[in-house]
């Protein structure tokens, strides 16, 4: 049964084994260890760890400093029990109903030593009025124990924390007992009480330690994390020395001893710049060989110009001259380009061509151009889904130089097809095209894909179409080959490296 609030104290109930339930009350203790942990840190360098500190003791001071206290008080209340069944033991009324209590059947001295710190206490109720007092321990002199006026069951032990002689605060346990007499059944509270002095000592102390431990521990902590911090991005400091040497050129690759989960990313940083090394290098190599293709038209043009000034009568045949070496310089500068992008493009991660919308887009084309002829073209064959695995320029380039050699010496019908190459290595398609025209013969095809070879000078043409797509297909890692086609002209097989198969989300 509960039991009204003690206006001396937080009230505590508890069994009959003596034992304290938790109850929320307040923790002057704690609150001391509080103050200990927020001093500790009062001369911190930022007002951001004063503030955070401050929170931190502010938070673990409920579940530290006061499960400290709360066993504290439990070992003693249960020492309290023990001195109150000794008491319960030693009680008995006399046949008229008097109380009767030995002192001198108490074993510890201090019952009879005035304000000791240990005292007992029987108050009388008849069930309507309380007579506090009937009997109480010489400790107590003449002062009395106020006891909240609960009705704890027979045998039950209420515990509460209340005020002594002299305002000490002291932590009393009560049982009621009820022993018949010739005055009829009375009820008996037998009262024990003990000045918490002692523990209150003990909890503080021990609150103190603890507050002083986890500043410590706080402390050590954060020099810990940034100590883990500083050697954990020492490595990084190294990698950013030698990003600094490459930039400034005192390096061409990240060199050094880096750590197991950097070392991946280094590596594939000096692949990067190998790269671009490597497109430099070529960038350059095409620049001197386009130079020198140009070189020698140039010379030709100067030459006939100072020809025609020392011989006017030659003036008629500059012109042609002229043109031919322009178109000559033109065929280079439009192979170069074609090459460079092609190297350029080559290896660059996520590019992908869709092959059927370049081969209807160049069928069109195709179609217009050479509308006169009324050639058909065939490009059924070609899977949706299918892709370059490059630029849809180079893609175009390749197609568009076949297709045209195609219809320049097709008859009346053109054949286009596309498939997937499966089977173990990089992934592959395989592109043809096929003429019903005069083809070529074996023996010439290697001549046919010499660059600037032409076949037949009546055809118009700059002889470099099919070395242009065989230069592309060679940079893409590819293949292209020449073999006579079932509608009887010249067949074209191209092998190119294939995208992964595109799906819809």
């Amino acid at each position: 049964m509960s039991a009204a609030p003690s206006r001396s104290g937080q009230r505590f109930l508890a069994t009959e084994n003596g034992d304290i339930p938790t109850a929320k009350r307040t923790d002057l203790h704690g609150q001391t260890a509080v103050a200990v942990i927020q001093n500790s840190v009062s001369r911190c360098p930022t007002k951001v760890f004063r503030l955070k500190a401050h929170l931190f003791a502010r938070r673990v001071r409920p579940p530290l400093f006061g499960l400290f206290r709360e066993h504290v008080t439990r070992q003693f209340a249960a020492t309290l029990t023990a001195e109150l069944d000794q008491v319960t033991a030693r009680f008995e009324p006399d046949a008229a109903g008097t109380p009767r209590l030995d002192p001198a059947s108490l074993s510890d001295p201090r019952w009879v030593r005035p304000h000791s710190g240990l005292y007992w206490q029987v108050d009388r109720s008849d069930g309507v009025t309380l007579q506090r007092g009937v009997l109480r321990s010489r400790s107590l002199w003449d002062a009395e124990l106020q006891a909240p006026a609960d009705q704890p069951a027979d045998g039950q032990v209420h515990v509460h924390e209340v005020v002594g002689p002299g305002g000490a605060a002291l932590l009393l346990v009560e049982r009621t007992v009820r022993i018949a007499a010739a005055g009829g059944p009375g009820a008996w509270r037998l009262l024990v009480a003990a000045d918490r002095h002692e523990t209150t000592q003990a909890v503080e102390r021990f609150n103190g330690v603890l507050a002083w431990s986890l500043a410590a521990l706080l402390g050590l902590l954060l020099l810990a994390a940034a100590a883990q911090v500083s050697v954990g991005l020492a490595p990084l400091k190294a990698l950013q020395q030698a990003l600094i040497d490459v930039r400034e050129g005192r390096r061409q690759r990240l060199q050094g001893r880096f750590p197991l989960e950097v070392q991946p990313l280094v590596d594939d940083f000096n692949g990067v710049l190998e790269r671009n090394a490597e497109v430099v290098a070529r960038a350059r190599t095409q620049a001197g060989n386009l130079a020198h293709a140009l070189k020698t038209p140039l010379a030709a043009m100067a030459q006939a110009a100072g020809s025609v000034q020392r011989h006017p009568a030659e003036l008629a045949a500059l012109p042609g001259l002229v043109a031919e070496q322009v178109e000559i310089a033109r065929r280079h500068v439009h192979w170069h380009l074609a090459r460079s992008r092609a190297a350029a493009a080559q290896g660059v991660p996520g590019m992908r061509a869709e092959v059927a919308p370049v081969v209807h887009g160049l069928v069109r084309v195709m179609s217009r151009v050479h509308g006169e002829r009324g050639l058909r073209m065939e490009a059924d064959a070609v899977p949706p889904g299918l892709a370059f695995a490059d630029e849809v320029q180079d893609l175009q380039e390749m197609l568009g130089n076949l297709l045209d050699n195609a219809c320049k010496w097709a008859h009346s019908s053109i054949r286009l097809s596309a498939a997937p190459l499966t089977g173990a290595g990089t992934p592959r398609l395989r592109l043809v095209v096929e003429d019903d025209g005069p083809g070529i013969a074996a023996k010439r095809h290697e001549l046919a894909l010499a660059r600037g070879c032409r076949l037949d000078e009546a055809t118009p043409g700059s002889g470099l179409g099919l070395a242009i797509v065989r230069e592309l297909a060679d940079l893409y890692g590819g293949q292209m080959s020449l073999a006579c086609a079932e509608l009887g002209g010249l067949k074209v097989e191209l092998l190119l490296p294939r995208a992964s198969i595109s799906r819809a989300r």
